[in-house]
Formats: structure tokens, sequence, C-alpha cells
């Protein structure tokens, strides 16, 4: 949140009069806040691009609102223009029926990047907001009432930390605060959740529940989580995406509070609902990424995936004539030792991670922050040494990196001055030398189109967003046509409605070539969509496996599919419950 944003004077931001006693008895019959016939555009001429079109939407006075919608769909416009940040092409926001006609402290935004001055402390930055808005209170006021929202987001430990010191979660505590401290009646908060782990966001969103509820504010959530939404909010309202975006159905949302993400596993209402509000917005999702084309047909050549790179037909990858074959991969008491930031003794991250997996089986490794799942991976992946035990995939014992196993990263590693095109040929090349050029341009544009970038594989690694980035890294790893596949949170950086597309993206070129994968992930229905067997770890250090799920699920499978299915939700209580006791033990 830039400063200058929040640190506005009233003077400086109300633009109309206060009414006049008769006038705020009409005014008080209006909704709290409104927007009627909200259009906003960007560009000139031919350039031009509809964002907004025609948004109406009443609030009344102490409402929790969440707005969920896709990537571009128009949700950071929309917080701007009610935040006054950005002026409406047409129409109008009205605040207790007068018209917004800029940024003011009675509305304070929380944006997804924190936003702190780094050489201050927690209470310092807070105290900006506290020193701005209330310029008239003495200093010991302002003092106490800048502790009092450090302390009310849990930070009164941290109060001199300076913002390095703090992790994302605290990070974004901090702005929630400063916010909170300049006292507005509405609080704007623009996906402030989305770049922290599980376990802190679902912290975090208690806390802001709790000041909500405390401080009587009105808040907008914009979120791409349906969860998160339900959640939290009175109602749910979905932002169509654009261009021109327009509000779907508003979803009433009828949980009596305070709610249990427990209880609400076991709740008809809420299963129901979650149900709908994802099959609209997967329709609507559907709907706009149906212009790809699927006319490309992906040559029949076989990967040479030998460590070496050198053409040897005997290293050539058998076809999957052998799926199900036991002990494929197998871990054998793997353990990764570090030494500690002062050298002089060492840290067992990862204790004994034993398991075998079949060839063609898809594992997901869950847990929390810390608890060694990357680091499996890497030393699955060849990129970490093994402190103690070992790795055997297909017979070899994994020592290296190599094209034998392909990896996606949660950010992939793309050259940003090559194309799409480009990106993904670089390994093409490598691993079929022995292919023709038209059967190596072939097998590019197959998985480009199959991930959705059918009309975009001549832009620049650059020009993409960070959605289109990370299909590029998922359609590498699937044309190197891999022993093993590795991901490590994969769409860990995009909103949950591009996941949902990227997931049923990898659940459908998969179901393809049945490659062998592990994903590491903190998503528990990411890890029961995916995956044949879900595989929990404990808390780090010394972390191991705690339990093993298998998910006996139908394949092909879609999200659509598994929210009908009765024993769905049974696997969600399983790996929440797990994820929880975990918290327990820290």
């Amino acid at each position: 949140m830039k400063t200058s944003q929040l640190l506005r004077s009233d003077d400086e931001s109300i633009d109309t009069p206060a009414p006049s006693a008769p006038l705020a008895k009409v005014h008080s019959l209006k909704p709290f806040l409104q927007l009627k016939n909200v259009c906003k555009s960007y560009g000139e001429g031919k350039a031009k691009t509809s964002v907004l079109k025609n948004i109406n939407l009443d609030i009344e006075a102490g409402e929790f609102i969440a707005i969920v919608g896709f990537s571009g769909s128009g949700k950071t416009t929309l917080i701007s223009t009610i935040a006054g940040l950005i002026e409406a092409d047409s129409g109008e926001v009205l605040k207790q029926g007068w018209p917004i006609k800029g940024p003011g402290p009675d509305r304070c935004v929380v944006f997804q990047n924190y936003s702190l001055l780094p050489w201050l402390t927690v209470f310092d930055n807070v105290a900006l907001a506290v020193d701005q808005r209330f310029k008239d209170w003495p200093a010991d006021r302002r003092k106490a009432h800048t502790e009092k929202y450090v302390r009310m987001v849990n930070l009164g430990a941290a109060m001199t930390k300076k913002p390095a010191e703090l992790s994302g979660g605290m990070r974004q505590r901090v702005n929630v605060a400063r916010a909170l401290a300049a006292d507005p009646d509405i609080l704007l908060l623009d996906e402030p959740l989305s770049a922290l782990d599980a376990l802190t966001r679902g912290k975090l969103q208690d806390e802001i529940i709790a000041i909500w509820q405390a401080e009587k504010k009105t808040v907008i959530l914009i979120t791409n989580d349906v969860d998160e939404a339900i959640y939290m909010a009175d109602r749910v309202i979905a932002l169509n995406p654009g261009p021109g975006a327009t509000f779907g159905p508003n979803f009433k949302i009828p949980l009596a509070r305070p709610r249990d993400r427990a209880a609400l596993n076991h709740d008809e209402t809420f299963k129901k609902l979650r149900a709908e509000i994802t099959r609209y917005l997967m329709g609507v999702g559907m709907q706009k990424a149906e212009s790809g084309s699927d006319a490309v047909v992906l040559p029949d050549v076989r990967p040479n995936t030998s460590n070496d790179w050198k053409l040897d037909n005997s290293a050539l990858k058998p076809r999957q004539n052998d799926l199900g074959k036991p002990r494929y991969l197998e871990f054998s008491q793997l353990s990764k030792i570090y030494p500690t930031p002062d050298g002089k003794s060492t840290v067992k991250v990862v204790d004994g991670f034993d398991m075998l997996v079949k060839k063609g089986e898809f594992i997901s490794i869950i847990g929390h922050s810390g608890c060694g799942k990357s680091t499996v991976l890497s030393m699955t992946a060849g990129l970490t040494d093994v402190s103690e035990g070992g790795i055997v995939l297909d017979n070899k014992e994994i020592d290296s990196a190599g094209p034998d196993k392909g990896v996606v990263f949660q950010s992939p590693s793309l050259f940003p001055w090559l194309t799409a095109f480009e990106n993904v040929m670089i390994g093409v090349d490598n691993v079929y030398p022995h292919a023709s050029q038209s059967e190596r341009d072939d097998i590019v544009e197959y998985y480009l189109t199959r991930v959705g970038l059918a009309d975009a594989m001549e832009k620049k690694a650059a020009d993409l967003s960070n959605g289109m980035r990370q299909r590029v890294g998922i359609a590498r790893a699937f044309a190197l046509s891999p022993k093993l596949l590795l991901l490590d949170e994969p769409f860990g950086m995009l909103d949950s409605l591009t996941r949902w597309e990227l997931q049923e993206v990898l659940m459908e070129v998969w179901e393809r070539t049945h490659v062998t994968a592990i994903v590491v992930t903190h998503d528990v229905d990411e890890a029961i969509l995916l995956a044949d067997r879900v595989v929990m770890m404990t808390n780090g250090p010394h972390a191991k496996i705690g339990k093993i799920e298998t998910i006996d699920l139908p394949r092909p499978r879609t999200r659509q599919a598994l929210l009908d299915h009765p024993d769905y939700y049974k696997y969600r209580e399983s790996l929440l419950t797990f994820l929880a006791e975990c918290d327990h033990t820290h």
C-alpha cells in the first residue's frame, strides 16, 4: 500500500460539504455504499480495452462482502475505484448518497504487496498513519492508539522489529494494522492473503474477522479463494472475466458465526454453497478458455532421456506398457542434514523419509511450511545432495539432475528474451535430437496448445502473465516426456481460479502420458484432486512421513466431479485433521 493512498487528511479527501440534518436523514435511507453503472476502460482508439462494464452494487453498513474472480477480471480496478484512487469513465460510486471523488481516510486499502518502509519498526510503520490521520491528538494518545492496533494483529512482541526481520504473514499484519489504525469506515482488502501459506492465511483470516466484528467496519474483500470467501463473508459476489467485466450472481452466506473450519467440512449448506460458486466460476472460466485449438497432433517419437544427453537407443524412455510396476521409485530412509547458521552444529531437516512408488503413480506431498517437502523434491530431482539413505529411479540411483526428471518450480525459470515457443524448444532440441525439425516443432506446439497458449506461442516470456509463464513451464516439462515429473508448488504463486484451470490442464495431459509424478503442495483440495496417494509430513526439523492417505476416486478427475463424490469430504477431513494436529505441535 502506498503511504500516500492512506495518509490523507479529512480536508483533502472530502469534496462535498457535510449534509445538513434533514439531508442526512434522507441519505440514511440509501445503502451505505453504492456503485451505479460503473464503467472503466484503459487505452485509446483501437487499443482501448473495457475493464469494468455497468457494475452495480449496494452494500449496507457493517456488511462483509467478498468478491471473487479470475486474474485480469478487473478486481483491483474495482477496488481502486471504490478507494478513489482511480476515476470511473462513467457511472457513480456513492458513500451514504454522496459521490466519492478521491482517496480519503474513510476508505483504507490493504493490497497484496506489503509496501512497508524497511528502515522503520513495526510501531513506526503503523504510527505513520496515526500521526497523519490524527494530527490534533496529543502524542501519548497517538502512541496508545498505535500500540492498540499493533497488538490487535498479535504483533505486540514484534513492535520494535523492522520488516526485514518479519515473515510474510507478519508483514501483512502490519499492513492491516496500519489501515485499521486510520479508523476508516470502509476497509478494502485487495487479495491481502494470497501470497501466504495456508496456515498463516487461516490465522490472518480469523484475525480480520475478529477485528471486523469488534470494530463494526464495512469490509470488501477481493479474493480468488472460494473457501476464504465463504468462511469470511456475509455475501459472495462473482466478477465475470473481462473484457467488460460484469457482476455475476450474489451468493448469500447463511452460516452462523463464529464459523469453525472443521465443522464447515460437515455442513451441508457449506458444501452446497461451495459447489454452486465453484461451478459458476469454472463455467465462466471454461467459456473464456474455449478459444484454444487442438488441431496439432503429437508425433509418435520417443525422447532420449539418458543422463549424458547423447543419442543412445537403449536409453530411450520405454513406452508406458508396464504401468503399476512396483518399486519404480524408491525412497530408502532418506535424510537431509544442514549446518546451522553459526556453523557450530547441524540440523536434520528430513529424517528417514521411506516410501515405494509404482510406475505411473501420482503422489502428493503435503504439510506445513518448513516441513521439508521441497527438500525431498529437490533431492529427488538430483539438485540437492542426499545426506543419508538413497533414492532409486527405474533401478538406477539418483545422484544428479538430468532430462529423465522434469521439474516445475513455483516460479518457472524462463529466458525472458525468448518466446514461449523458443523456451520449450530449448529442451525439446536436446531430448529429441533424432527427431526431424517438423516433429520437434509439432511437439512444442502440441503442449503449448494443450496448456492454453495457442495464441501466445510467439510472445516473449517477459510479456506473459505469471499464469501464462507457469503454463510454459508445465508445457516444457511434459514436452521432455521424463521418467519422473516433479512439481514444487507449481501453482503457489497463482490465484485460485487460475490454479483450477491449470490443475485441469495438468490432469488432462497427465491422463495421456501417465508419467510417474510427485507434487508438493500446501493446498488440500489440490492434493486430493491430483493424487493416487497423499503423503502427509510432520513438522520439521526431523520431518518424516506422518500418514499416507490413498485417494480411491475415479479417474479421469475434474474438480466438478470431485465436489459431487460422496467420499471427497471424507478425504478432505482426513488431511485437514492431520494438518490441524501438526499445528498444535509447534
